[in-house]
């Protein structure tokens, strides 16, 4: 007596070709996000040295001068400039140097993707990007 029975399911090689395309997806969806990442990070970075030439701007208006600092990082300006909280100090650091006439913002990134990553900005208001990936201006 021959009964045929029938298969249902998959088999290995199509459950293997299944795993291996979600796996590729999966690998473009996290460098994409990483990267995604990477660019919030600088873009606040920029916005936190937009935040401080305010504060030296106002300081500039009420005092006629700028406060002048030899080379100073994050601690200490945000000793001086009471409204600054930088809103990625964990992954920048910030460094003032000013005279009484001009000032130079830098935030250089810590560590991992943005290790490399440089962002400057002068009282002339020109900013310089560096290191930072996908982001080459300012």
């Amino acid at each position: 007596m021959n009964s045929t029975r029938s298969q249902r399911g998959f088999t290995l090689i199509e459950l293997m070709v299944v795993i291996v395309i979600v796996a590729i997806l999966a690998v473009i969806a996290v460098n994409a996000y990483g990267n995604y990442l990477t660019r919030a990070k600088v873009q606040a970075a920029k916005a936190d040295l937009m935040a401080l030439a305010l504060n030296l701007e106002n300081e500039l208006q009420r005092n006629l001068v700028y406060g002048s600092h030899g080379s100073i990082t994050t601690d200490d300006i945000k000793g001086f400039y009471k409204g600054w909280s930088p809103s990625q100090a964990a992954n920048f650091t910030y460094t003032l140097k000013s005279t009484a006439t001009s000032y130079t913002l830098t935030a250089q990134g810590i560590g991992g993707s943005l290790a490399t990553c440089q962002l400057t900005l002068d009282s002339t208001a020109t900013g310089s990007v560096s290191g930072c990936g996908s982001i080459t201006t300012w």
